[in-house]
This record gives structure tokens, sequence and C-alpha cells, in this order.
């Protein structure tokens, strides 16, 4: 049977691919996630997520690897992971009542043909007007340093948007369930073994 990798070290994309009930195995891409200049936001996301699971193939000659990464665009700018509180304080007061956009990659990779099956979902959503207080008590009890745009919608980060609107839900938590799954369908391996 071919293996499954999954090329991240996040928990909360390890629990979206649990959903698909296939056997996998996590391991960590060492890669340098700058943008590029002149790059799109979809543009970034989308390469980092073919650099990551390329990053991984010595270790798995042979097979499916997933590479995903996001990019999140406020009014044309890249927004990655604050990594530092004063850093996320920064992104959340410019999100505060605006719209943006998150590009969320998705890249599975045959390391045995080189065969890449990519995608990017992107996915809207709107920030309250939320208060400068707000924005302190929730990063110290989320700390989402390691989230693009400082606020986790799969957790207490709800409480800072207004709306949100996309293609697929899992997105915006950092994995295209619905795009992967059809990428597992061509690639050979469905899930629950069945298309």
């Amino acid at each position: 049977m071919t293996t499954l990798v999954l090329a991240s070290t996040s928990p909360y994309r390890k629990e979206l691919l649990q959903r698909l009930q296939l056997p996998f195995v996590t391991a960590s891409p060492d890669i340098d996630e700058t943008p590029l200049e002149n790059e799109t936001a979809a543009e970034t996301a989308n390469r980092l997520a073919i650099e990551k699971a390329k990053a991984v193939t010595d270790q798995f000659p042979n097979a499916l690897i997933i590479g995903s990464d996001q990019v999140a665009l406020l009014n044309g700018q890249q927004l990655g992971k604050p990594g530092t509180h004063e850093r996320a304080v920064v992104q959340l007061r410019a999100m505060r009542g605006q719209t943006m956009i998150f590009h969320t990659a998705l890249a599975l990779l045959d390391s045995k043909t080189g065969k890449v099956w990519e995608k990017v979902v992107p996915y809207e959503i709107k920030m309250r007007d939320y208060s400068d207080e707000l924005i302190e008590t929730y990063l110290q009890i989320e700390k989402p340093y390691n989230c693009a745009g400082s606020a986790k919608t799969e957790g207490l980060g709800t409480i800072l948007i207004e709306w949100m609107r996309g293609d697929d839900p899992s997105a915006i938590i950092g994995l295209p369930l619905i795009a992967l799954t059809s990428m597992l369908n061509e690639a050979g391996l469905p899930p629950l073994g069945v298309k």
C-alpha cells in the first residue's frame, strides 16, 4: 500500500487529515517561508505547499506527500504567521473591521513519479470592529502566534470574525479536504477505499 505523508507538524492539519480515515505519517518540512518579490499571496502559498511536499521526498521515495500552506492577504499586503505577541497585536489591529482573503494551497506529490496535483482555495473573512482590550485578552488566551493572520477560526478566534465565505470550511483551518479528496481519488488512494 502507498504511504501517505503529511509534510507538516501542524496539529490542526493532522486533525483534519484524520477525518479522512486514511493511515498516514507526518514529517517536518524545513523550508524558508519568505515570500518572493512580486509574488501574489496565492502564488506564495502554492509555491510553499509544493516545496513542503518536496522537502521530505528523500525520506519517502515511494509515497503520496501532502504539502499545504496558507497566506492571508489584507489590502494587498501578505500576512504570515506573527511569531510573537507584539506582531500578532499589530496584525489584529490592522485587520480590525477589514475583509481579508486567506489563500490555502494544497499540493499532493507522488514521490515515485514526480507528479504533483495542486490547488489554491481562497476563503474570505470579514473581521469585527473589536477593541484593543479584546485583542489583548484573546491573544493571552489563544496564543495564535503560529497562525497566519493571528486569528484561529477553529478556536476562540471566531469572536473576532463578523462573517466567513468560501467553498471548503476545512481550508480556513489549513488543509482543504474537499480538494484533497479529489486529488487522492485521482492518485488511486480514495478515502474509505472507495471512489
